[in-house]
């Protein structure tokens, strides 16, 4: 695989490094589909048992989606009036919908930022170790769309997830860690020693077991329908003046800020 993943096999366990750490790890199309790729060698690879997922460098696990790169496609000759951004823009989302697909545990090794669709990849893992540095915010209200809402409350709770989706406001690691985002903090030279040590226990377990194990607690914790919900109101709110307008101030800061 390219330089904007990294896929290394170490005994039984995957170590999935998203490499774009100069826009803090955010996700563009070829992340996206090297993403898949990796998820489906793991998948199908009878040796690895347990991945890590994590981001490059010491400032972001995952930005979420690349939305410089989106706009510059997108709207680099538009105009006020152009039409909101197809939904094929947001990397992020389906590279967390391939993730929860995935038979065989996750953890993240959440570094630095996870802002938006990378805050959404994080929580879509079975486990989240995170260093100090670690931060979290959902900010999908922000831009006029309903990111997380089927997910989140899987680790804080419903009114703790209204929370954080109606606020966009910031995470930080101890927090994560009082309410359930996050499994463990730690300093961050130690994120991952500890990530591999957890993942070598998962990996002297019995495949099947662990495998069963997390399809019965994923079907114990989430529903279908809130996933198609959320997806149907996204579809339409995407199609809105109010998204249009509030995607291309964010992109603009985005660009502005990368210059």
């Amino acid at each position: 695989m390219d330089s904007v993943l990294t896929f290394e096999k170490r005994g039984h366990i995957a170590v999935i490094t998203l490499n774009r750490p100069e826009v803090r790890n955010a996700i563009n199309p070829e992340m996206m589909v090297r993403l898949a790729e990796a998820w489906l060698e793991y998948d199908r690879d009878d040796e690895l048992r347990v991945a890590i997922v994590t981001g490059a460098g010491d400032k972001a696990f995952c930005a979420g989606a690349d939305m410089a790169e989106a706009a510059l496609g997108r709207y680099e000759d538009a105009d006020a009036d152009a039409p909101p951004i197809e939904g094929g823009h947001d990397w992020a989302a389906q590279a967390a919908v391939r993730l929860v697909r995935v038979d065989k545990p996750v953890i993240a090794a959440v570094n630095g930022y996870a802002y938006g669709g990378g805050a959404i990849f994080a929580v879509c893992c079975d486990i989240r170790i995170c260093a100090q540095s670690a931060r979290f915010r959902f900010v999908g209200a922000t831009y006029g769309l309903a990111v997380g809402a089927s997910m989140l409350p899987r680790a804080v709770g419903g009114p703790m997830a209204k929370e954080l989706i109606f606020t966009a406001r910031v995470v930080d690691a101890e927090e994560a860690l009082r309410i359930g985002l996050a499994n463990h903090v730690v300093a961050d030279a130690e994120l991952e020693s500890v990530v591999l040590e957890m993942a070598e226990q998962i990996a002297g377990n019995s495949p099947a077991a662990i495998a069963a194990s997390k399809e019965v607690i994923d079907i114990a914790t989430s529903t279908k329908d809130a996933g198609r919900r959320e997806f149907e109101h996204n579809v339409a709110l995407r199609q809105s003046e109010d998204h249009a307008a509030r995607f291309r101030a964010a992109a603009k800061r985005v660009v502005d800020r990368d210059a």
